[in-house]
Formats: structure tokens, sequence, C-alpha cells
């Protein structure tokens, strides 16, 4: 499975983002492809629009998708998108592993005692019962991808079902 964009490009990104990757860092495809898994694992369900080919390896490119009031080209791949996968890649080589996250919410910590100190933690929300509060998320990304994902709260405007 390819990942988004070309290893030629990933390196220019890389050059004129003052990015080096450390020594012993995987290839630039095995980057790409661990970064464009990331992408679509993590955004692929709330991404505008639909796949363009129900047997494509990726969520992009799509059909439908509106950003910003422009259709994108269902032959597209948004430079954003691919730009999001560069920096999750270059997440992945400076921290291996920190794309993915092993553990579930009753492995976190509830009360702490260190010395005089005690702090109990509170649950965010029943998802710490599956662990999906524990999802990495990359600030950067998130913030150059938030245009092409869907406000499900404008879906369930005005409408009366379970689950809005």
């Amino acid at each position: 499975m390819a990942g988004y964009g070309e290893d030629s490009t990933f390196q220019a990104w890389l050059t004129e983002n003052g990015y080096t990757l450390p020594g012993g860092a995987p290839s630039p495809a095995v980057l790409r492809n661990r970064g464009s898994q990331y992408i679509d694992s993590v955004y692929g369900s709330r991404f505008v629009g639909r796949i363009a080919a129900y047997d494509q390896e990726r969520q992009w490119p799509r059909e439908g998708a509106i950003v910003s009031g422009q259709m994108v080209p269902s032959d597209v791949v948004p430079a954003a998108v691919i730009h999001a996968s560069f920096y999750a890649a270059y997440q992945e080589a400076t921290k291996p592993g920190s794309l993915s996250v092993i553990g579930s919410g009753a492995t976190r910590v509830k009360r702490k005692k260190v010395g005089q100190l005690e702090v109990e933690y509170q649950s965010a929300s029943d998802d710490s019962e599956t662990g999906s509060d524990l999802t990495p998320i990359i600030s950067i990304v998130d913030g150059m991808l938030t245009p092409f994902l869907r406000d499900d709260s404008l879906v369930c405007v005005g409408l009366m079902s379970v689950g809005c």
C-alpha cells in the first residue's frame, strides 16, 4: 500500500520545513505509508465526500468532497492531506511508535500518591472504557485536516433522532 505523495515530494517538504530524518529512521516510503495509515485511520471516517472507488487503498481521492465551497476533483488528493501525512510520517521518524498507542482506559492511573501529595483523576467520558481516548492526536495535523472533515453537529440540527 503506497502512502500519500511521493518520496521526492516528502524530501522536498522536509527540506522546506527545516526537518531532517534522524539516522536509522525507516525509508521515506515506509514513513509515508505509516503517516498515511495514521491519517486514514484517525480521520478517514470523518472526511467529507466518499471514497472514489470501493476498492481503493486510501481514503483519498474522494467524490463529492466540498471544501470551502469548492468541489475537490475526484482524482485529486489535496495538498493539505499529503502534507498532514508527511508531518505524521516525520513524527513517526522522530518518535517511533508515537502514531499508535496500545492500551485501554482500564490501564490509566486513577489515583497516584507521591509522599504527602495524592491526586485522583476523573474519567473524561464513557469512552474511557474502550480506550478510544488514547488515540494520539497531533495538533498541527488536526488543524491541517479540519477543512476536510464533516461537521457531524450540522447533520443533526433540527432532527429528533437518537444519537444526535
